[in-house]
């Protein structure tokens, strides 16, 4: 006999871990009700209950001036509590302040969670114009040189699941043909870093490389990145610096770049 009461209490969670995550992967800063419950499916009824829950315990705040939501201290305290559990974000923090350092522009650190990536830690060097980039954001995989670099190691059935897809068009240079993205992917993978100029953000450009795992996989990529008007005629030049911190990085988390396993 199938226990009601117990199947009633985990689709409530997941309902309320649904709403929780479209506030996180959305690009408004805030939510209406009749927005969550469209984009979920929920009735309005069902997502009131779920934030006045969240509200009780800090996760969501209400903005009275809009009547609508956003995330609340509590999701913060969370999420960089998340953070400061990644081993890599310690280990790289060194290695960014040492890049930005000696190139002047911004050093970045990336992990990817399933076909997205996002930005968990950035360097950003003192001088006028830099470029600095948001904490937490996800993005697609398919545009600028952080992206390309999961992209390009990923295994081929979920490069090719992923470019069937609906590739995001950001700017008038974003890769969008498939045949293309698989040729860049190649010649990323090959010379152990990805170029981007204007992809996902027009006046923006970077240089991208991984980090790998004890099982030769990317536990995550760095980069450095800053206004495509003064740093694309130098991208080239910034990536010894890049491949040799990826490179010690790597070395920390158990990679062997000779047998592409465990060094221990």
């Amino acid at each position: 006999m199938v226990n009601i009461s117990k199947s009633q209490s985990i689709a409530t969670v997941e309902r309320a871990a649904d709403v929780l995550l479209l506030f996180s992967q959305s690009n408004e800063k805030d939510l209406g009700i009749t927005e969550i419950a469209r984009k979920l499916g929920l009735s309005k009824a069902a997502v009131h209950r779920i934030l006045a829950s969240f509200r009780s315990r800090g996760f969501i705040e209400l903005v009275e001036e809009s009547r609508r939501y956003t995330l609340g201290s509590s999701s913060l305290a969370l999420g960089f509590k998340y953070l400061t559990q990644l081993d890599i974000r310690t280990l790289a923090a060194p290695e960014l302040a040492s890049i930005s350092r000696i190139t002047h522009e911004t050093a970045t650190l990336s992990i990817r969670n399933g076909m997205e990536r996002f930005y968990i830690d950035q360097v950003v060097p003192n001088r006028e114009i830099v470029m600095s980039v948001p904490i937490g954001i996800t993005y697609p995989l398919h545009a600028g040189s952080s992206s390309k670099v999961f992209l390009a190691w990923m295994a081929e059935p979920e490069v090719t699941h992923y470019l069937k897809g609906k590739l995001k068009v950001f700017t008038p240079t974003t890769p969008k043909d498939s045949s293309s993205i698989l040729k860049e992917l190649s010649q990323i993978r090959n010379r152990g870093f990805a170029l981007s100029v204007g992809e996902r953000q027009a006046g923006a450009a970077s240089v991208a490389a991984p980090v790998f795992d004890v099982n030769g996989n990317p536990i995550a990529v760095i980069s450095i990145c800053g206004p495509a008007e003064r740093i694309t005629p130098t991208l080239t030049k910034y990536v010894p610096q890049l491949l040799d911190s990826a490179s010690r990085l790597s070395k920390r988390m158990g990679y062997n770049s000779r047998k592409g396993s465990f060094s221990g």
